[in-house]
């Protein structure tokens, strides 16, 4: 890209593509969805760039990485619509979503500190002698913990089904019942889903801590978690400096 830049000339698609391994016809459908500005026509139909658009095209590759690919298109189609103030809320939407993320791994590994022998295998706690069954039991209903968590009951039910949690039926009703061990479970589950995790990789963590009690199981997980968090960090800052780069080309 530094040698067309510099020749300030006429580019044709395929020189753009071959900088970044794309196709022309890639080059064509960024130009089509708004992340280039629109190109110039030969007499004969034939579209022709120009540093700028080399320029773009770098800035958009650099953003998806950080922002993904949905993001970093609205942000390329607001700065070539001259939609600044739009372009720079994306930006920070992205930094205030990692910001988030890193709190919610900082939440999980504060909460697998409560993990311990007697909280990972214990049962339910047995009502006391002479209690009705039809008395409500101890613990939170799915409707109840689904609100405190902002999930939709369906939810709990397939993390159940995937054996992330364990709930007991009330005897009387037949409704789930979540005691304090099944909340930690649901909430572990839910700050990890929300780390990236997929339910089939959450799971044997789970399960694991619950037999062995400690946190030994999830600690290669924290790791590509802390890893993952600094690449985007990262990512971040290198699409900031080649949007930085084409909004001073543009002027």
């Amino acid at each position: 890209m530094g040698r067309n830049l510099q020749s300030g000339g006429q580019l044709r698609p395929i020189d753009l593509a071959r900088g970044h391994g794309l196709s022309t016809q890639a080059v064509r459908n960024y130009e089509e969805a708004g992340i280039l500005p629109a190109a110039d026509r030969t007499a004969h139909g034939y579209r022709t760039y120009t540093p700028l658009h080399a320029r773009a095209l770098a800035a958009f590759l650099a953003l998806v990485p950080g922002h993904g690919h949905p993001t970093a298109t609205a942000i390329m189609r607001a700065v070539n619509a001259g939609a600044l103030d739009e372009a720079f809320r994306c930006v920070d939407e992205s930094h205030a979503r990692l910001l988030e993320d890193r709190r919610t791994l900082h939440a999980v590994e504060r909460a697998l500190h409560d993990l311990t022998p007697a909280t990972a295998s214990a049962p339910p706690p047995a009502p006391p002698p002479g209690t009705s069954l039809r008395r409500r039991p101890a613990g939170l209903f799915i409707g109840a913990l689904a609100g405190r968590l902002g999930v939709r009951p369906a939810t709990l039910r397939a993390w159940e089904r995937a054996g992330l949690v364990r709930p007991r039926r009330d005897p009387a009703t037949g409704y789930r019942v979540y005691d304090e061990a099944d909340v930690r479970d649901v909430r572990l589950a839910h700050q990890l889903r929300r780390g990236g995790y997929l339910l089939e990789q959450i799971a044997p963590l789970i399960t694991q801590v619950r037999a062995a009690g400690g946190l030994e199981p999830l600690e290669g997980a924290l790791g590509d978690w802390h890893h993952r968090l600094s690449a985007r960090g990262r990512a971040l800052l290198s699409g900031a400096a080649e949007l930085e780069a084409y909004l001073r080309e543009r002027g």
